[in-house]
């Protein structure tokens, strides 16, 4: 195409595929449909979304709208505005929690992203072929990612925009007023999350440079340039926190996120899923069946996996986000004009993947709701120590790890497993001595020979009850705690004494 004489990943134009049918006409297309609802099954299962940290989220939610009403809240977190790329969730809670609650709302948008995440990728595939093959319907299996199974809201709002922004990026592609129509688009997405909005940039970048030759290189560099204007808050500080880490262990850790790339709930499920993609995926390159212009953003983003660092501007697995987008383009990248039995194989492994989630997070959701009977104990501003046992090495996503978060949603007391670290999250206490009375001081990191000894537990000083959530029982409460109200895998405790203020 244009004379292109780069080397490719194969048809790299789509040229090769069979003729689109009309949409009307197109199983791939209605089926990508059906199962972009269907992925909203785990959400309508539970009670509430059981992503680990999910809670957090809205208690953060909830001092955000509180504008000073509640003198519990006010007394023990503080809450400042900051635009910065990260406020996806947030800048949706402000409208849809005064039309439908603050719980109703949490859910609604836990409910969109993975239905916009489905049909976004049916976008971006339809605007480059005009027909969902199956690649597109490959890509499924990554919607519910490690991303969003660990409550990664902003960023999978983003991810999904981003690319619904690329579809309309290729379809607009002879219109005279794109770019000033993709520069507002642009700062939507970044304001979601900056990563989403690295994202869209790669894929502008590897669609622009798929279609050029070497010599014409640089115009792919320049053409994404109505994207790039959130670039100057960035640089003037917006956000505050700018420090990154590799964490330790880099190497092991960068591996561990490659092939833990779509993780969720059964460990050899979840490998076997990762397995067969990989294979499909070899079989394209060796068959030249890829797209480049999906194939180059793919590669990109798997370097990018391995290049930048964990922790980027106070967040943590900025690497690990991408290597399921990474997985997720080169899923879309996959151009084979499949037949009907093969899609229904695809959406059969997708169902199946879903199924399990929607399992988990029922059976979570009803074990949540019996531990959250604990808030009958607690009264309106108490301070609440939660202690949370989590293995040092488990496969599913912990749904328990900030269900603390709870107490301030229902009690407003104050709780130490939210997302309130200052110079890092928009949150944060409002008493200097509790500062670090947050995430992640509620967790107890324990190996399967380790005994639990709640005596140790420092956020327990400062607090008035105890909650303790665990499959492994403590060997000693705090001297003087009295246990109010239990669960299998869970109890709380009325500590001796009163904290003290600090």
């Amino acid at each position: 195409m244009h004379g292109s004489t780069r080397p490719d990943f194969g048809d790299m134009t789509g040229a090769g595929d069979m003729q689109p049918p009309g949409w009307r006409r197109d199983l791939g297309l209605w089926l990508g449909v059906v199962l972009a609802f269907a992925a909203t099954l785990p959400v309508l299962a539970a009670w509430a979304p059981q992503m680990t940290d999910y809670p957090s989220h809205l208690a953060g939610y909830k001092v955000m709208l509180d504008h000073g009403e509640d003198p519990f809240l006010t007394r023990y977190y503080t809450f400042h505005w900051e635009w910065t790329g990260n406020l996806g969730s947030e800048l949706l809670m402000v409208p849809l929690a005064s039309l439908m609650g603050l719980e109703a709302a949490g859910k609604f948008i836990a409910f969109i992203i993975p239905l916009l995440t489905g049909l976004s990728v049916l976008a971006a595939a339809w605007a480059l072929r005009g027909r969902i093959g199956l690649g597109a319907i490959l890509a499924f299996i990554t919607i519910w990612s490690p991303a969003l199974l660990m409550g990664f809201l902003n960023y999978t709002l983003s991810l999904a925009l981003a690319l619904f922004a690329f579809a309309a990026w290729v379809r607009w592609e002879n219109w005279r007023w794109r770019p000033a129509a993709m520069v507002p688009i642009a700062f939507v997405v970044w304001l979601c999350h900056m990563s989403g909005w690295g994202v869209l940039g790669v894929l502008v970048f590897g669609y622009e440079w798929s279609r050029r030759n070497w010599r014409e290189g640089w115009k792919a560099i320049v053409a994404p340039w109505p994207l790039i204007f959130p670039l100057f808050p960035m640089l003037l500080g917006s956000g505050g926190n700018s420090k990154m880490s590799y964490g330790r262990q880099v190497l092991e850790y960068k591996w561990g996120i490659l092939y833990r790339a779509l993780r969720s709930h059964v460990e050899w499920f979840d490998l076997a899923t990762i397995t067969v993609v990989v294979a499909l995926l070899a079989i394209a390159a060796a068959t030249r069946r890829i797209d480049g212009r999906f194939g180059w953003a793919a590669v990109i983003l798997f370097v990018l996996t391995l290049a930048v660092p964990r922790h980027i501007y106070g967040g943590d697995y900025a690497d690990y986000r991408l290597s399921t987008a990474a997985l997720l383009v080169a899923c879309l990248a996959i151009n084979w004009p499949a037949p009907r039995w093969a899609l229904v194989l695809v959406a059969a492994l997708f169902t199946v993947r879903l199924g399990i989630t929607t399992m988990h997070w029922y059976d979570d959701g009803r074990a949540s709701q019996r531990m959250l009977q604990a808030m009958d104990y607690v009264p309106e501003g108490a301070k609440v120590a939660t202690a949370v046992a989590i293995p040092r090495r488990q496969w599913d996503f912990g749904s328990f790890e900030h269900l603390g978060s709870y107490a301030v949603v229902r009690r407003s007391a104050m709780e130490n497993s939210n997302f309130a670290l200052p110079g890092v999250h928009l949150m944060s206490m409002a008493e200097p001595g509790y500062k670090r009375f947050a995430d992640p001081s509620q967790r107890i990191l324990y190996a399967p020979w380790q005994k639990i000894d709640l005596r140790k537990f420092k956020p327990a000083k400062q607090a008035d009850y105890l909650w303790y959530i665990g499959n492994v029982h403590p060997v000693a409460l705090p001297d003087g705690a009295r246990i109010l109200f239990r669960t299998p895998n869970s109890f709380l405790a009325r500590l001796a004494k009163p904290a003290e203020s600090s």
